[in-house]
């Protein structure tokens, strides 16, 4: 049976920052309750009174979802500058496109390539002087986007961050914050990666610094 408690709940849970917001109290619990009482209103099929929304979001105890140690774990930071982001539409000759620039850049000393790939697209990473070579390599693949003058933030992560829940979430949310957008994200296993426009870079990386610290 649905509840005012309950279902107060199931909002909060769908709202990170408001659950962080509640944390941190520095909410109002009135507004907040103004907010959700249409939506509470709509799952219980009744009226219900505000003073009785704003009971149930005091007794709300938030779960903190990232221990700060961990993030104190982070491992080095290493930023790259001048890189392009190319998207080509997945195609039967794509992996052949792929093998062309593979071979042509392994006798590069230090050459920058990143490769990712989803069911319709796939995602190339190169130095900014790689370009005309993956033009060349793709000639015949129909490409999607292309953005030029990337910076990147590559973080090492803490041991068993696999199993950590919200680790990405908290470094999403820290730069949501300030207005930072992610132009492409890419993660292994034990290092995240982060594209950004070049006049974000050094905000972020002071950013993500300051978790570790």
């Amino acid at each position: 049976m649905k509840t005012i408690t309950s279902v107060v709940e199931q909002l909060i849970k769908h709202q990170p920052y408001t659950e962080d917001a509640l944390m941190r109290k520095i909410i109002n619990y009135s507004a907040l309750a103004e907010d959700f009482k249409p939506r509470i209103e709509k799952e219980l099929g009744k009226q219900v009174n505000v003073g009785s929304i704003v009971m149930a979001l005091r007794r709300y105890y938030p779960q903190k979802r990232v221990d700060d140690r961990l993030m104190r774990d982070l491992g080095d930071i290493v930023v790259r500058s001048g890189i392009t982001d190319f998207t080509f539409l997945n195609s039967n000759t794509i992996l052949e496109s792929q093998s062309k620039l593979l071979e042509e850049t392994k006798t590069i000393p230090k050459a920058y390539l990143t490769y990712s790939s989803t069911f319709h697209e796939s995602n190339i990473l190169v130095s900014n002087d790689l370009t005309n070579l993956v033009e060349r390599c793709f000639k015949e693949e129909t490409c999607v986007m292309v953005k030029h003058d990337l910076s990147s933030l590559s973080i090492a992560l803490p041991a068993n961050n696999s199993k950590t829940v919200g680790l990405y979430f908290y470094i999403f949310k820290l730069l949501a914050y300030e207005g930072i957008p992610i132009f492409e994200a890419i993660s292994t296993s034990n290092y995240f990666t982060l594209f950004l426009e070049k006049e974000y870079v050094n905000q972020a990386f002071a950013l993500v610094n300051e978790i570790k610290n």
